[in-house]
């Protein structure tokens, strides 16, 4: 229990309890939905796995990534993220780093560390662009970056893949210099060889702590003796190299002898390698950040119903109906909501909860018929999961308040699209899905999306998707998770309806054109499924159901840590619009 007194206790205390109690175990759904959440496990501890044993890296004095992280971080609170990105197809399954949200010493931070298992650390391709969503979502929360880096250098051979393009390898030196400017510290400890990129990946953050084997250096001992400006090796070429090798082990450039000693860029140097975790600890313990109690609104509280129960409610089937309230009830304090304008655009879900006694505000999609709904198309059944005229107004309003009253927001997807046709242009919602775009663009503040089964067409980006980079901190799917411009069967539809009636006019056998199509399904289907979308970045995480709630926490503690923009409780306008609508009567 706090000791401190909350503001406005009769708007944020003792919101409504939704959702229900389950009432019978869905054994074969929940079955089928850890069966992929098992294969998603192997495979990041198959990536986890790739490369130098661990035994063989701990026989030379040196920890793993996850033993440094282990380390650094407070226990229970490491929310990995990117664990199976992996856009290139490498063969170690990964981008050479492991990353996500940790506390540290009850501070939160996102941290990032080289995996000195493969290449001890080199870049591989897809790591530049992993390394900048890292500092995406250090950006969007306002919280530290934290580096703890092995970095060998580019992999060499494929050079091309790493180091050139506006989002490649020196990008994140430039991100880093951002982050600096906004206040945002980069505090990185260094173990191992770094040159080249590795020594700008060195000396680009805030304060430099380091091992006491551990170097820096624009360029490595491999290459002081190779710059050779006829462009190509002839024999005398080849005996040079031959006869350096002979002299014996270079020492590298740029050991603490220098970078300590010397120009002082090392600020810390340790000789155990757990000193440098404990010097990137006490350094956090100098960066700002408010007591949560601060912006706390009610004592922290679990849900009133096990998050196990997600098992049993998300039908693995997308075709199958559930309940958003009773997700919602497994995810936020007491199973307490604060809903925004209900019966309004009936397709959608928002409102106001608490996350760890912080306020948070929720947008979900419903499932399920609509009846007598949109109200643009007489006689109709709108269908839930897909976003109308009314759900694209109230998001827009419920954004724009959430902004206004600085309250972070998280979506929570299951969505098919936006509605099409001449009714849906007439009733404008080519123009309502894009300010809704704006609407979050607008709002600058940090926002998670959690897909829990279909993330379809534009309805996926405008209900703050991944797209959004200044306001998406970062975004996770699930084992019912499947992503796609539109599902196999349209696809087929849309690609060879065409074909199928001019064959079917000449009178020409369907059935060529039938298994393009079903191949075309097949092809769909792979490339929408969690694994896919984790490969290829299009969420940041594929979480276990039971544990959506712990980034949830991760995420409400980021945001209030040193936001940068306050609105004090009794100033604000959303929860005092929930009760207007709720207790206006027309005369």
């Amino acid at each position: 229990m706090s000791n401190h007194e909350y503001s406005m206790p009769g708007y944020f205390q003792n919101m409504p309890v939704i959702g229900k109690a389950l009432g019978t175990v869905n054994t074969e759904n929940e079955k089928d939905l850890k069966k992929v959440e098992e294969e998603i496990r192997s495979l990041i501890q198959a990536a986890e796995d790739a490369g130098r044993s661990d035994e063989s890296l701990r026989a030379s004095g040196q920890m793993t990534a996850l033993d440094r992280i282990y380390a650094l971080v407070d226990k229970g609170t490491w929310c990995p993220l990117n664990s199976l990105y992996n856009p290139e197809g490498n063969k170690n399954h990964s981008t050479a780093i492991i990353k996500g949200l940790g506390r540290i010493n009850g501070k939160w931070a996102v941290v990032v560390a080289s995996d000195n298992k493969k290449l001890a650390g080199a870049w591989v391709p897809g790591q530049s662009e992993n390394l900048l969503r890292a500092s995406d979502t250090a950006k969007c929360l306002r919280i530290p970056l934290i580096y703890i880096l092995n970095c060998s250098g580019v992999k060499l051979d494929e050079q091309e893949k790493v180091y050139a393009n506006r989002r490649g390898g020196g990008t994140p030196f430039y991100r880093n210099a951002e982050l600096q400017q906004l206040g945002i510290p980069v505090l990185v400890g260094i173990y191992g060889t770094n040159p080249a990129g590795g020594g700008y990946h060195s000396i680009s953050p805030t304060i430099l702590i380091a091992h006491s084997k551990a170097n820096m250096a624009v360029g490595g001992a491999g290459i002081l003796g190779g710059m050779n400006p006829k462009g190509y090796v002839d024999m005398e070429g080849a005996n040079q190299i031959i006869n350096s090798q002979k002299k014996g082990k270079v020492d590298p450039p740029g050991t603490i002898a220098v970078h300590y000693s010397q120009t002082g860029f090392f600020r810390e140097v340790y000789t155990e390698e757990l000193g440098v975790i404990e010097g990137i600890k006490k350094y956090m313990d100098d960066i700002p950040s408010y007591n949560l109690d601060f912006f706390r609104v009610d004592d922290p509280r679990e849900p009133q119903f096990n998050p196990e129960d997600l098992y049993s409610i998300l039908p693995a089937n997308p075709k199958k109906q559930y309940n958003i309230y009773d997700v919602i009830s497994r995810i936020v304090d007491n199973s307490e909501f604060s809903e925004y304008k209900q019966g309004y655009g009936p397709e959608i879900v928002a409102g106001l909860a608490k996350v760890d006694g912080l306020l948070v505000g929720i947008i979900s999609n419903v499932q399920g018929l609509l009846m007598n709904y949109p109200e643009y198309k007489k006689d109709s059944v709108g269908i839930g999961g897909k976003l109308y005229r009314q759900g694209l107004m109230k998001m827009n309003e419920f954004v724009t308040l959430c902004a206004r009253d600085r309250i972070p927001i998280m979506w929570i997807q299951d969505t098919t699209g936006i509605d099409v046709g001449d009714d849906a242009e007439k009733a404008e919602l080519l123009g309502l899905g894009q300010s809704l775009n704006y609407s979050i663009e607008n709002s600058n503040i940090p926002q998670i999306e959690i897909t829990l089964r279909k993330g379809s067409a534009a309805a996926h980006y405008v209900m703050g998707g991944p797209q959004g980079n200044n306001t998406n901190a970062f975004s996770l799917g699930t084992a019912a998770t499947e992503m796609y411009v539109m599902n196999g069967e349209t696809a087929a539809a849309a690609m060879y309806s065409r074909r199928l009636a001019k064959d079917a006019k000449a009178g020409k056998d369907l059935q060529p054109t039938i298994d393009k199509m079903n191949e075309l399904i097949k092809e769909y289907d792979e490339k929408s499924r969690p694994k896919f979308c984790a490969e290829l970045g299009f969420v940041d995480e594929i979480v276990k159901l039971n544990k959506i709630r712990s980034y949830a926490v991760a995420f409400a503690n980021s945001v209030y840590q040193n936001p940068k923009s306050i609105c004090a409780f009794h100033q604000m306008l959303l929860p005092r619009a929930i009760r207007e609508f709720n207790t206006f009567k027309k005369p």
